[in-house]
Parts: C-alpha cells; sequence; structure tokens
C-alpha cells in the first residue's frame, strides 16, 4: 500500500501546482466576479445551476467563475483517492457532486474532456491503478492545458 500511496501523493501535489497556476482569471476576460450581471427586467442574472452550459463560459456567468470553478474541481479530482481514505462518505459524495456539476457546467470546449477526468477520477476510486498507469494524468492534461489559455 506504501508503493501506491506514493504516486498518488505525487499526482496530487503536481496537480495542484499546475491548477494553482491556472486558478486566477485572465484580465479583461468579461465582467468582474464580484460585479453582478442583470437582465433587463434589472434582476439578477440566472445563476449558472439555472442554465445548461451554452454560453461563452458554459453554465458559469463569467470567465473569472468558469476558471476559479474548473480549476478547483480539477484539483480536487486529483484528491479524491485521499478523501475517501479519510473514510468520510458525506464529505466524499459531495465532492463527486460537486465534480460532475462541474462537468455538466463546463464551457462546450472543455465539457468532453472535463467529463472525462470527472469519470477517470471517480474510477480511481475503485481502481488506482489509473494514477499509475497514466490515465488520470492523461485526462488532466486537456483540462490543464484549457485553464492555461484561458485563465491567467
Amino acid at each position: 500500500m506504501k508503493h501506491l500511496a506514493r504516486p498518488l501523493y505525487a499526482t496530487a501535489l503536481l496537480a495542484v501546482a499546475a491548477l494553482t497556476a491556472c486558478s486566477a482569471p485572465a484580465s479583461g476576460n468579461g465582467p468582474s466576479a464580484s460585479s453582478p450581471t442583470t437582465t433587463a427586467a434589472g434582476s439578477a442574472a440566472p445563476t449558472a445551476s439555472d442554465s445548461a452550459a451554452s454560453g461563452p463560459y458554459g453554465g458559469y456567468a463569467s470567465a473569472a467563475e468558469a476558471c476559479d470553478a474548473i480549476s478547483t474541481q480539477a484539483t480536487g479530482a486529483s484528491l479524491l483517492p485521499l478523501s475517501a481514505a479519510q473514510g468520510k462518505t458525506a464529505e466524499l459524495e459531495q465532492k463527486k457532486a460537486e465534480l460532475a456539476e462541474t462537468a455538466e457546467r463546463a464551457p462546450e470546449a472543455l465539457k468532453a474532456d472535463f467529463t472525462q477526468l470527472k469519470d477517470v477520477a471517480l474510477a480511481g476510486l475503485t481502481d488506482q491503478s489509473v494514477y499509475s498507469n497514466g490515465q488520470f494524468e492523461a485526462a488532466m492534461a486537456p483540462v490543464t492545458s484549457w485553464l492555461s489559455a484561458n485563465c491567467h
């Protein structure tokens, strides 16, 4: 088990390091997360959970919101096995639900890749070989590339 924990830990650290640099939104890309978007009626625009991932930022109101959520959840995906090892079932189920929601809300250009990352991360809960055989890294690569290209 000790030999399996080292690659998991190394993968988690690399993912966190790679994604931390990508978590800040690019400047000038849409409205800031702190400025609410309003509709013609003057009420707040529907939240991303109210709409499909059809806008330029998927189901997110801004680039900043999309970048933050995707970066956070991609990092969380790399840490799922550690969460599972702690035995906190409710917390693990919450993290799995958040990962699935992010996959649904991801921008169209990232949706398939993020869904693949989610699927591989969830498979890693029962088959940790996805970390040692490179599947997780392969699934993470396009998400990290998207974050690098769209979030600065």
